[in-house]
């Protein structure tokens, strides 16, 4: 072949390999193999009203080295300025001395923490302000050290945040809220979503899963979670909500879902849920008793209903029934007038909801959560274990605690510790990845560079592992 060919050659095979480029300027290349993930989202799989948030995509990659409450490479320091994708190079119990805030613009993934990765202990986590966040396979368990009345995780105002494979346990009010101010309509809650996590064992004497109130132009979602062992609030809607793929277990006397229970007009889209009741053991020996699955529902609440069961018999199979319109009615006579209390049935979405392009149905969802839900990377830790034990006992297990002495791991329980896999330019990119994909591993910078697909390097390294 001549030199021309060669050259021609060259050409082609350039043209036909992937391309990454620097996102910050544009002109540094390099072969980029990772898998086309189709629409750029906040990560691949991302649903609902938070699914664009971009998180630090723009920033610095900040490694989280140590489990101090506080100082250099601490949690609290990564998560202190925005703009910035957070991974972790260690394991363990990270104990929180005082409530821990997050900045704006952050990506945070905990799954890349080796051993059974981390748990943010002892205190309470505020997610408010914190516009443009993703947050993803973070144990965030609260305890009898958080003030009383307070919640294990919440977002009071900002937007565009998406919280993936969550476990939030141990509010001392609620556990996972999104509650705007109605008063302040311009700072309310709006493009959140939360899927893929366990909301649970919130504490008496509250114990509450959450607050969910916005308004009716602020969109929240909540994808195939878990609520589990909660009281009350499983949760408690108002505004606007996508409800798609749950499942609750054991609730008890205070509510499952909570349809407003006021004059605030609400619009939500509630399909294929598993409602499932549990024992209803209180933690002094009592029996609770679990309300209907939908209570506290009227006129100014709309929903679309469809697709959603209910297992009542508590005999270890999934068995439940498909619930109907009936399910959500409530019959009184006032002044010798029979009186029909309902939410307004809406015979389909609203077109405002965005598509949920996973949707399952109740029992795949179930099923789904039982293999994949939680903190379930790097490793399932022992608490979420126990739920999961609880869940699959359909209805022979099942606790309402006081106080995380309660369950038999007496808090966070253990959580394996690891080295940090080699990483030569300490970018956040361990060096057997580097290699395999073609990158630098003596180059720092080419993490934040974006490849082919949309994404970072480093986005694609932790969409990668499994």
């Amino acid at each position: 072949m001549n030199v021309i060919g060669l050259f021609l050659l060259a050409g082609v095979l350039c043209a036909c390999s992937p391309k990454s480029y620097d996102g910050r300027d544009g002109n540094n290349f390099s072969v980029s193999p990772f898998p086309d993930y189709g629409e750029v989202l906040a990560f691949p799989g991302a649903e609902g009203y938070g699914r664009h948030a971009t998180g630090g995509r723009t920033g610095e990659v900040y490694q989280v080295t140590t489990l101090a409450d506080s100082g250099k490479g601490s949690l609290r320091d990564a998560v202190s300025k925005p703009n910035r994708i957070i991974v972790f190079k260690v394991a363990g119990v990270i104990k929180l001395e005082s409530p821990l805030d997050f900045s704006k613009n952050l990506t945070i993934a905990a799954q890349t923490a080796p051993g059974d990765g981390v748990v943010v202990y002892g205190n309470r986590v505020s997610f408010s302000g914190a516009d443009n966040l993703i947050c993803r396979y973070l144990r965030v368990r609260m305890g009898m050290n958080g003030r009383e009345g307070k919640d294990a995780a919440g977002i009071a105002y900002g937007s565009d945040m998406i919280f993936d494979h969550m476990s939030v346990t141990w509010g001392r009010d609620e556990c996972f809220s999104i509650n705007g101010v109605p008063k302040k309509p311009a700072d309310q809650p709006r493009n959140i979503t939360i899927q893929n996590s366990f909301i649970g064992q919130g504490l008496q004497p509250h114990s509450c899963g959450g607050l969910i109130q916005t308004t009716i132009n602020n969109g929240v979602t909540l994808y195939r979670n878990l609520y589990i062992d909660n009281k009350t609030r499983n949760p408690k809607v108002k505004g606007l909500n996508q409800f798609v793929n749950n499942v609750l277990y054991n609730w008890g006397n205070g509510g499952a879902y909570i349809m407003g229970d006021t004059e605030q007009k609400s619009d939500a889209d509630i399909r294929n849920n598993y409602f499932i009741v549990g024992t209803t053991d209180n933690d002094d020996g009592k029996k609770l008793g679990a309300t209907a699955p939908f209570t506290r529902y009227n006129e100014h609440f709309s929903a679309y209903l469809s697709g959603n069961f209910y297992d009542d018999n508590k005999d270890g199979v999934l068995n439940g029934r498909e619930l109907e319109r009936t399910d959500c009615m409530k019959k009184s006579v006032v002044a010798g007038e029979e009186i029909i209390t309902s939410p307004t049935f809406l015979e389909r979405p609203s077109d405002i909801h965005p598509e949920i392009k996973g949707l399952m149905t109740a029992q795949e969802a179930y099923e789904w959560i039982v293999d994949n839900g939680g903190a379930s990377l790097p490793a399932r830790d022992e608490v979420d274990a126990y739920l999961i034990d609880e869940l699959t006992s359909l209805g022979k297990k099942g606790l309402i605690i006081h106080t995380e002495e309660d369950i038999p791991t007496k808090g966070p329980g253990s959580i394996k510790s690891a080295d940090a896999p080699a990483d030569t330019d300490n970018d956040g990119m361990p060096d057997e990845f580097e290699d395999k994909y073609g990158l630098d591993k003596n180059d720092p910078a080419d993490a934040m560079k974006i490849a082919s697909n949309g994404y970072t390097n480093i986005e694609n390294y932790i969409f990668l592992i499994k």
